[in-house]
């Protein structure tokens, strides 16, 4: 979550900013449609953001970070990539290896789009409709306790206004049924804190919540009877020339080699300290690698074998836990980009790309109906979100960019997909480590947006080079 301290301020700006669609282009305010670019970066624009990017892996201060990689596109054409600091990193001997364009890191919750995709193509083939109530796949009845009658949708979940909630948690063993966390008297029932309360109607009221996606995984399973993380690299990744995976397990021994660990500084009793060594959180198999049929969870690995589809696949984490390169999600980014095409190959229609980036979701000031997430979520549509460039949840200081993508956090990693609407120009980040605590640090706040700092200072940055004066030749 944002931090706090900038909820006030940061919503009153959103309240009296209007949801732009305009750009700018040579200091004139265009239609973003309109703003179409030269295909290269100036040497000074491609300079100063070299500068920052290293300076945020390089310079030894308290927002350090221990490696990070970007890649810009103009026009549909790869223009610019920077990689640097560390994948892995060991501060008691001395080892290091470098982040790379390939580089696999669990990317967060930029990973929903691509549940959103998988959804998409079952539905282009009729095996489903995004209207369909839920409980028509699940073998319960899913319904908030307050609106018994409102029936919760595919489409719902997927632009977060189901009225369903993290609560406690969001990942069951595989052992377990989804019902777990639906059912009064469930191990994950939590007293009921997985529904909203009365006030925020399914379908009316948007909160982000990644329990959404788990039930979405879990459907994908029961319509195709296979397991969530084998369906999805046979039609969406491989098809994207991938070889990314949600689960480590599934990588052969070479392809495991390229994961990047996530990073905490944290000292010996595990609390984040700026003062601390970097410590993995996630992802560092330098001590052995994962058996076949596991997965990580809770602290520890635990067995699929004998997992029946369909019964529960939020341990596959649809809303997290994709492992995946800044150069495949660099492909990502030109299927989208391209109404759905992957050179030459179609892995969705048009319609559904169009269908995906609409907001499905608004944020209405006098209906107060929906948590923005303090100022960064104004508009949502199926597993992407809108930044409009002159509200509280832009990403460039001194430019109106209006961009539509998803950004990820999640163990100390920051990542993030954006283009421009109207245009084939967009980047790809990933950052695998934080020295401060999110939220309870104020020095992790943002200080021209809702976002936090090292997200402002890596897209406003990219920013700059692609769209602000300096940016073209």
């Amino acid at each position: 979550m944002k931090h706090k301290k900038w909820a006030v301020l940061l919503m009153a700006l959103a309240l009296t900013c209007p949801l732009s669609v305009f750009a700018e282009k040579d200091g004139v305010a265009v239609p973003a449609a309109a703003a179409v670019s030269s295909n290269k970066i100036s040497f000074t624009a491609r300079s100063a953001l070299r500068k920052t990017l290293d300076e945020m892996t390089e310079k030894p201060d308290v927002y350090q970070v221990p490696g990070l990689g970007v890649i810009l596109y103009k026009d549909g054409r790869e223009v610019y990539s920077h990689f640097s600091g560390s994948r892995y990193l060991d501060e008691s001997t001395g080892k290091k290896l470098p982040v790379t364009r390939d580089t696999r890191f669990r990317i967060a919750s930029v990973s929903k789009q691509f549940t959103v995709f998988t959804l998409m193509q079952l539905a282009e083939k009729g095996k489903l409709n995004l209207k369909d109530d839920v409980s028509k796949y699940l073998g319960f009845t899913l319904r908030n306790p307050a609106y018994p009658e409102v029936p919760i949708t595919l489409e719902m979940l997927a632009s977060h206004t189901s009225s369903i909630r993290n609560a406690g948690g969001y990942s069951a063993l595989p052992q377990e049924t989804l019902k777990e966390f639906f059912r009064p008297g469930g191990r994950y029932w939590e007293d009921g804190a997985h529904f909203a309360p009365y006030g925020q109607a399914p379908g009316e009221y948007f909160c982000y919540s990644d329990l959404n996606y788990g039930v979405l995984g879990t459907v994908i399973e029961v319509v195709t009877g296979k397991r969530f993380d084998r369906y999805q690299q046979k039609h969406i990744l491989k098809e994207l020339d991938t070889s990314a995976s949600y689960v480590p397990a599934n990588f052969s021994r070479k392809q495991r080699e390229k994961l990047g660990a996530v990073y905490r500084r944290l000292n010996a009793q595990g609390k984040i300290d700026e003062k601390a060594p970097w410590k993995s959180t996630i992802d560092d198999y330098s001590h052995g690698a994962p058996k076949k049929e596991t997965y990580f969870f809770d602290g520890k690995f635990h067995s699929m074998k004998g997992y029946k589809p369909g019964r529960n696949a939020t341990f596959f984490s649809p809303q997290g836990g994709l492992r995946i390169s800044c150069e495949e999600l660099g492909h990502t980014l030109e299927m989208l980009m391209n109404d759905g095409r992957f050179r030459g190959r179609k892995i969705l229609s048009p319609e559904s790309v169009a269908e995906i980036l609409r907001p499905h979701w608004k944020y209405d000031p006098a209906k107060k109906n929906g948590d923005t997430y303090f100022g960064t979520m104004l508009s949502y549509g199926l597993g992407e979100y809108q930044v409009y460039g002159n509200s509280t949840g832009r990403v460039c200081r001194d430019y109106e960019i209006d961009l539509v993508g998803h950004t990820g956090e999640a163990y100390g990693l920051l990542s993030g997909i954006f283009f421009r609407p109207g245009t084939k120009d967009g980047f790809v980040y990933v950052i695998n480590g934080l020295p401060l605590e999110l939220d309870e640090d104020p020095r992790t706040a943002g200080q021209f947006s809702g976002c936090y700092l090292w997200e402002e200072r890596i897209m406003d940055a990219i920013c700059k080079a692609l769209w602000g004066r300096t940016g073209n030749n």
